[in-house]
């Protein structure tokens, strides 16, 4: 039994550590990303959170301006503020006024 090289031995505690090495490495791995993906979920859910919250009140808003604009009287000032005149009244213009 004479060879040129010494014989090698695997050394199974060795090979042991660093196989538990790499599965432990896999698993933090896997942990981070999806720690990760929980974070970045967390942001958009409060993103689109705040998107809702704008959209309500623009909603709320919008129906106030609604019924005001359904009522009667905004819809007399509005026409008046255009210059316009009941079918029954007479149009007459004011000259020499200060104010204009």
């Amino acid at each position: 039994m004479v060879s040129g090289s010494p014989r090698l031995r695997i050394r199974w505690d060795r090979a042991g550590r660093i196989g538990l090495l790499v599965v432990l490495t896999i698993v933090i791995g896997l942990y981070v990303q999806h720690t990760l993906s929980y974070f970045s979920t967390r942001a958009q859910a409060s993103t689109q959170a705040a998107i809702v919250n704008q959209l309500v009140r623009q909603n709320a808003a919008l129906a106030k301006q609604r019924r005001s604009l359904s009522q009667p009287q905004t819809i007399v000032r509005d026409a008046r503020s255009l210059g316009m005149v009941r079918p029954d009244e007479r149009p007459y213009v004011i000259t020499g006024h200060a104010g204009h």
